[in-house]
């Protein structure tokens, strides 16, 4: 991670959305461990209320192993989706599409890759090091502050499309779907946590926007010359910070 970097986006980032607004949290894959001893739970655990530890500050790694949630498990690379998976999505137990045969369809867009290292790992912005390789930057935040990354997202960009919202699950919609993104040329940002499974690990008005690392950096070097320098945004940051 180049630190000068870093260092830049939380100056620019405390400058147009406020010293008290979270800053995001980053991950990338790697065959290194970041704390010393492994995450084995012995129950069922969704990995989006592991991401509240991220939040605060503290930085682990997972791999298959870590993350015992069979969706989760498949959304981090770490398996195939599991057998049954439409009639789960559709007639069983979470009902969110209509039909197993429109669940198929869906679930035959969904993603399928293999995690490139045995862990995936998570660091909030500011505790990245010289040594770290982020790949997405997940913005857990309020509609203000979306708003401002969104339009930011939009900001040199001709497609109306730069910012996305896939149907997906929450885990889908910060890891899978945007490491899809990181290594194309004009990078999506992708809106999410809209999933209804996932959202009792979330307070009830943030929302996420997950960014390719790629991307981010064009934002962060957009900012100074953005509507962020303009007194119809400093509007909504004054709300922010109240």
């Amino acid at each position: 991670m180049d630190i000068n970097l870093k260092q830049n986006f939380i100056e620019k980032f405390r400058t147009y959305f406020g010293e008290e607004t979270d800053f995001p949290i980053t991950f990338w894959y790697s065959n290194n461990q970041i704390q010393e001893e492994e995450i084995k739970p012995k129950n069922w655990m969704c990995i989006i209320g592991q991401l509240n530890r991220i939040r605060k500050g503290e930085s682990l790694s997972f791999s298959s192993d870590s993350v015992s949630c069979a969706g989760g498990k498949a959304y981090c690379g770490f398996a195939d989706f599991m057998p049954g998976l439409a009639d789960y999505l559709s007639t069983g137990e979470e009902r969110y599409l209509k039909n197993k045969d429109i669940a198929q369809e869906v679930i035959n867009q969904f993603p399928v890759y293999d995690a490139p290292g045995k862990y995936i790992s998570f660091k909030r912005w500011d505790q990245l090091s010289e040594e770290d390789n982020p790949e997405v930057v997940i913005f857990f935040a309020k509609p203000d502050v979306l708003s401002g990354l969104f339009t930011l997202a939009n900001f040199d960009q001709t497609d109306v499309q730069t910012a996305i919202a896939p149907f997906s699950s929450g885990c889908g919609s910060i890891i899978t779907f945007p490491y899809q993104e990181i290594d194309k040329e004009n990078p999506k940002a992708i809106l999410g946590m809209f999933d209804p499974s996932a959202r009792p690990f979330v307070t009830e008005n943030i929302l996420s926007l997950a960014i390719p690392m790629k991307k981010m950096e064009v934002m962060l070097a957009n900012m100074d010359e953005s509507f962020l320098a303009t007194d119809q945004w400093q509007k909504v940051r004054k709300r922010i910070i109240r």
